[in-house]
């Protein structure tokens, strides 16, 4: 599909959408195909709608008989219930949460993938919530780049109340259409989505289901409008004269125009506005609240929505506490843990201690180590991280210590996983409990925040490059499109993807030879064979060259010694071998 979204970002880009053709793009074999994979890898699909089927239930289906199926229901598309569950909130409430069944998230998927590339090539730069390689880093370094470089030390903070629930159908079509989704019968699948009557609620007058797969695109098509309104306030200001850097277009309007600075920086429905004095400020938030209510129909939360000088108060966004400090002559960034967001961790690296001594088994060592990594590693970026995590070690020491004082030993560890090697440089004191040491956590240092770079995308050749992560190589792309087409015998859904997504994670290549195979030559062995109990997930699949598979489950001495002789393994490789003779109950080749 890479080519089909490149050419839509690109089209999207030039403002050359009209006639395009979506629903067929939608319905393709490939998309939907390419729909089943995504959904299969995340970890909402073992979850339930109100139909009780996961993405198991459509494992053993054929492929042929699968995508017909997901065609037909587009054809006279009318969706399932939505299945309601309610997530608690920090501040005691809690957040209502819609579970679509697993045919519409197929359904929502497929059309995520289309468009996203033409709503991509419109986004404003600086939103960077539910969007393909942003994150919150991102944001933060973006705000931390107004405080340091652009010396806006004024904050609007916009708190829009209840705005999942609260979003405008009629006015969401409108957008939708404006930015280049113009194909009507996609428009009114998504208009009967967004329609999905609420297991016992009844049907939504607005509002799109937290929880859906759409919703997050969604949600930045709606908030689109006002990056963009507010960009346009200044930072994209049309001027007669055409200066060569952005930089000069800045510096003229400074000088010459009475504009009030503003730049937005937005995480879905969390975002401020900078700017650089307190009058500008109060400008600028009741022409927001105004844009909201007027364009959007949104209301924002008085009581949340408010107005800060860096420079005197803090300022909480994304888990991040914000502040500019004095150094010398100038103000810097100072950035740390929130503490709403301190005491939580301490709460949960608690419970987590609790566990352990209850039951020190590896599993609960486990969970706990990887809690200290995820929380290091999102906080990071912050310029006091080490003095923030120093503040919850401290206040959980005598915890760790009394609690596991009689299940581990403690001390500077000494057989380092390889994890902990990595990870963790200081020799800090810790326990060792089976056989594995509880990762320190005071044991990190900050990070520097970067700035996203504009050029990465998915949906152009540069900024595929500039993606951290690597992409396969032409050869490899084209040997596996050969295999999304070649016929198997027993093509379940879940074999056709899980062979592909080993062809992939090999390389192409043979696990016995290590010669890289055309698709005409890749058989894909079942390490436990099907009539031994073996099934087709992934990690029962291997990748073979048709010979070697023909000799694993060779019986007879005369065809052994062909492939043997022709094949020309070494003593490792026969060992390989017959570690999947075994399995298939077949007597080992001797060397």
């Amino acid at each position: 599909m890479q080519d089909t979204f490149d050419e839509l970002y690109k089209r999207s880009q030039e403002g050359n959408t009209k006639g395009i053709d979506l629903y067929s793009i939608i319905t393709s074999r490939e998309n939907i195909l390419l729909a089943y994979r995504t959904i299969k890898s995340n970890t909402g699909a073992k979850t339930c709608g109100t139909d009780g089927l996961t993405i198991d239930n459509y494992k053993y289906e054929n492929e042929g008989k699968f995508i017909e199926e997901i065609r037909n229901n587009f054809n006279n598309y009318k969706p399932n219930s939505v299945r309601r569950i309610w997530i608690p909130k920090s501040n005691g409430k809690k957040r209502p949460l819609g579970i679509p069944t697993m045919k519409d998230r197929l359904i929502q998927q497929c059309i995520k993938q289309v468009l996203e590339p033409i709503c991509e090539a419109k986004f404003y730069a600086h939103s960077y919530g539910f969007r393909p390689n942003r994150s919150t880093h991102d944001a933060m370094a973006r705000s931390m780049f107004f405080i340091n470089i652009g010396k806006l030390h004024h904050i609007v903070d916009i708190d829009i109340q209840g705005f999942f629930d609260n979003v405008n159908h009629s006015k969401l079509l409108k957008q939708m259409y404006n930015i280049g989704i113009q194909d009507k019968r996609i428009l009114a699948i998504i208009y009967r989505m967004l329609k999905a009557p609420i297991k016992g609620e009844g049907i939504p007058a607005k509002g799109t289901p937290q929880g859906g797969i759409l919703s997050p695109l969604l949600s930045n098509i709606v908030l689109n409008d006002l990056d963009w309104w507010i960009a346009n306030q200044w930072e994209e200001m049309k001027t007669r004269h055409t200066y060569a850097q952005k930089g000069g277009k800045v510096q003229a309007l400074k000088r010459t125009s009475k504009l009030k600075q503003m730049y937005i920086v937005r995480y879905a429905d969390d975002f401020k506005v900078f700017t650089n004095s307190h009058k500008s400020a109060i400008r600028i938030y009741h022409a927001v609240r105004g844009y909201l209510k007027d364009r959007l129909n949104l209301d924002i939360s008085p009581e949340k929505s408010t107005i800060t000088n860096l420079r005197r108060n803090k300022s909480e966004f994304l888990g991040f506490s914000l502040k500019a400090v004095k150094k010398r002559s100038r103000y810097v960034a100072n950035t740390s843990v929130s503490y709403k967001k301190k005491k939580t961790i301490q709460e949960k690296l608690r419970q987590h201690i609790i566990n352990i001594q209850k039951s020190p088994t590896y599993e609960s060592i486990v969970k706990y180590n990887s809690y200290i990594l995820g929380i290091q590693n999102y906080y990071r970026i912050t310029t006091h991280v080490n003095t923030d995590f120093r503040e919850i070690a401290y206040r959980l020491n005598k915890t760790i210590f009394n609690r596991l004082k009689t299940t581990g030993k403690r001390g500077v560890p000494r057989n380092q996983s390889i994890t902990y090697k990595k990870y963790f440089k200081n020799n800090y004191r810790t326990f060792e409990i089976q056989k594995v040491n509880l990762y320190p956590i005071a044991d990190i240092k900050t990070q520097n925040a970067l700035n996203f770079t504009q050029e990465k995308c998915n949906y152009t050749a540069k900024g595929r490059k500039l993606l951290e992560h690597e992409y396969l190589d032409n050869m490899i792309n084209k040997e596996i499109n050969a295999l999304m087409y070649s016929t198997t015998e027993y093509n379940s859904m879940e074999y056709m993807d899980n062979r592909i997504s080993k062809y992939s994670m090999q390389k192409g290549c043979c696990a016995i030879t290590g010669e890289f195979l055309l698709a005409e030559r890749v058989h894909c062995h079942h390490v436990l064979p099907r009539n031994l109990g073996g099934t087709d997930e992934y990690k029962n699949l291997v990748i073979v060259s048709k010979e070697v598979h023909r000799l694993i489950h060779a019986t007879t001495n005369m065809t052994i010694k062909w492939y043997v002789d022709n094949l020309q393994l070494d003593g490792k490789q026969l060992k390989k071998i017959n570690t999947y003779r075994k399995k298939c109950n077949l007597e080992a080749i001797k060397e």
